[in-house]
């Protein structure tokens, strides 16, 4: 077996919690992660990931003037009138399967 040492890392309670939960459903304990993570780090010499801003902004309404709320309105409306629209219960099913609620 080859040599360890310890890595000590503080992160969100509700961070490690979630991402156990998805390392458990793939067979994959948290410092095999972890190390799996590190090697691609070395063998790409950086991130294995890109690191970006998103290119749009989350939709907050206290973010928004009011020419803005309106419009965000108006969409909705046109999708009801398109009939482009979904059962709550469908909808949060959706939403629920998708985020492993």
């Amino acid at each position: 077996m080859s040599k360890s040492t310890n890595l000590y890392v503080r992160i969100e309670p509700d961070l490690k919690e979630n991402a156990e939960i998805i390392l458990t459903q793939l067979g994959i304990p948290m410092s095999n992660a972890v190390g799996m993570f590190l090697k691609q780090v070395v063998l790409r010499r950086g991130m294995p990931f890109e690191v970006t801003l998103p290119t749009s902004r989350t939709l907050d309404i206290s973010m928004l003037t009011e020419d803005e709320f309106h419009a965000e309105l108006e969409k909705g409306y046109a999708d009801i009138k398109r009939g482009n629209t979904r059962p709550a219960g469908e909808a949060l099913a959706s939403l629920r399967g998708e985020f492993g609620i």
